[in-house]
């Protein structure tokens, strides 16, 4: 086992995300989620949803335009324009930074991405 799995704090879970039992982590709400390079829309809901109050989501993955370039290029892998924005805001997240952009950081080979950080604020009364 990893150094990590021996940290008492520390929870391993291994799951399939995508084999349609639904999010492995209902009922449950975390300080910050990360996801990178990855992109399930039946859980998109579920990923915000688990963001505590004053929660931070980081999130960025390949957008549309990707598939001239390269993998993946499957739309269903990839973000429509503004997707992640309007994810945020639907559920009242505060966005601190938006970017969907081309970048070359893969050995110089482009890419078109989306990328957020977003945070679960408290409700105003």
């Amino acid at each position: 086992m990893s150094r990590a799995g021996n940290d008492p704090g520390l929870e391993l879970l291994v799951t399939d995300l995508e084999d349609g039992t639904g999010w492995p982590l209902a009922n449950r709400a975390f300080a910050g989620v990360v996801v990178t390079n990855y992109l399930y829309r039946p859980i998109l809901n579920a990923i915000v949803d688990s963001l505590d109050e004053n929660g931070v989501l980081i999130y960025e993955t390949f957008a549309v335009g990707n598939e001239t370039y390269g993998r993946p290029h499957n739309p269903d892998f990839l973000l429509k324009p503004g997707e992640l924005l309007e994810l945020a805001l639907q559920h009242g997240l505060q966005v601190i930074a938006y970017e969907h952009g081309v970048d070359d950081t893969k050995n110089g080979v482009p890419r078109v991405f989306q990328r957020i950080c977003a945070v679960r604020v408290k409700a105003v009364l």
